[in-house]
């Protein structure tokens, strides 16, 4: 008699706990989020090192979204993911992005038998190219002025980590926007 006591008592503290239970993970967590989504700026893909372009229209990063280490690039206005035709390249490893004023130029880093090496990618030209390709020294955090004219980076060129600046010269076309004076 007294096990049956003791079953019936043990039932109805399991259901009451379980439902107890239930309930406060339930009004814990209020309503269910949407399932992430490839398309979305918030994903359980790994994403970090982010820029903002000059005007803050366009975000870019690094991300493992399509399996490798690669650059994304997302329109803040439309909520979209940009495609950048010969941003990334097979095989390479893109690092720190850096952005222009309206996102035209976008230097990186990418790897290059192994050591770091500046790359600038024109949206006007759909290309990208090696800046620095004879540069023998260890560099790091490359960024581009909202002109799209200077780039600076750290080097360890004098043995210890240093500011250079990178001047591609007066006649690149700058990143301004429409309508905007041209300073001397």
């Amino acid at each position: 008699m007294q096990s049956s006591i003791c079953s019936g008592l043990w039932k109805t503290l399991c259901f009451w706990g379980v439902g107890l239970s239930l309930l406060t993970l339930a009004s814990a967590c209020g309503e269910t989020p949407p399932p992430p989504s490839a398309v979305s700026l918030n994903s359980l893909y790994n994403d970090e090192q982010p820029a903002l372009s000059g005007d803050g229209r366009l975000l870019a990063f690094i991300t493992n979204r399509n399996g490798g280490t690669e650059i994304a690039v997302y329109n803040l206005q439309t909520r979209q993911f940009v495609q950048l035709r010969g941003l990334n390249q097979p095989g390479a490893i893109a690092q720190r992005p850096s952005l222009s004023r309206t996102g035209r130029y976008i230097v990186y880093l990418v790897s290059d038998r192994g050591r770091p090496v500046i790359a600038l990618y024109d949206q006007a030209l759909e290309r990208s190219e090696i800046l620095n390709n004879s540069y023998r020294h260890w560099i790091r955090n490359p960024k581009i002025s909202p002109d799209g004219r200077y780039i600076v980076f750290e080097t360890s060129r004098r043995g210890q980590w240093d500011i250079e600046v990178l001047d591609r010269g007066p006649n690149i076309e700058l990143d301004i926007e429409d309508g905007s004076p041209l300073m001397p």
